[in-house]
């Protein structure tokens, strides 16, 4: 099976950031451009073809122990990163299962990505 492993020292904004008017479309798209490229960077070896099917698991590891809603970080950035840069060939529910985690770390805020091929 195939796999990559990303780490990303640092977690996407939450949905309800641009959910609303009070961003607007200029900030959403230079905040999605940021992640897309902190998802290329952190990529450290890349699989010769996109998996057409994975199983994505997004773990996000906060700094503090604050309540949190999954449906909030769904990792639409992420995704469509992963997407962009070859990883996933789409991240339509036909082609990923996707799992999310979250997790506490004082010292070392981060969110590690896995991606898993299915055959």
């Amino acid at each position: 099976m195939n796999e990559v492993k990303i780490i990303i020292f640092d977690i996407p904004p939450s949905n309800n950031k641009y959910m609303g008017n009070s961003h607007s479309f200029h900030e959403y798209r230079v905040e999605k451009q940021k992640w897309e490229w902190l998802v290329r960077s952190a990529i450290k070896k890349r699989p010769n073809r996109p998996f057409k099917k994975a199983e994505v698991i997004i773990e996000y590891f906060f700094g503090d122990r604050k309540r949190r809603d999954p449906d909030n970080y769904s990792g639409k950035f992420l995704l469509d990163g992963l997407t962009k840069c070859g990883i996933l060939e789409d991240d339509s529910f036909e082609n990923i299962q996707l799992n999310l985690k979250g997790n506490y770390d004082k010292k070392n805020p981060r969110t590690e990505i896995t991606v898993k091929e299915v055959n």
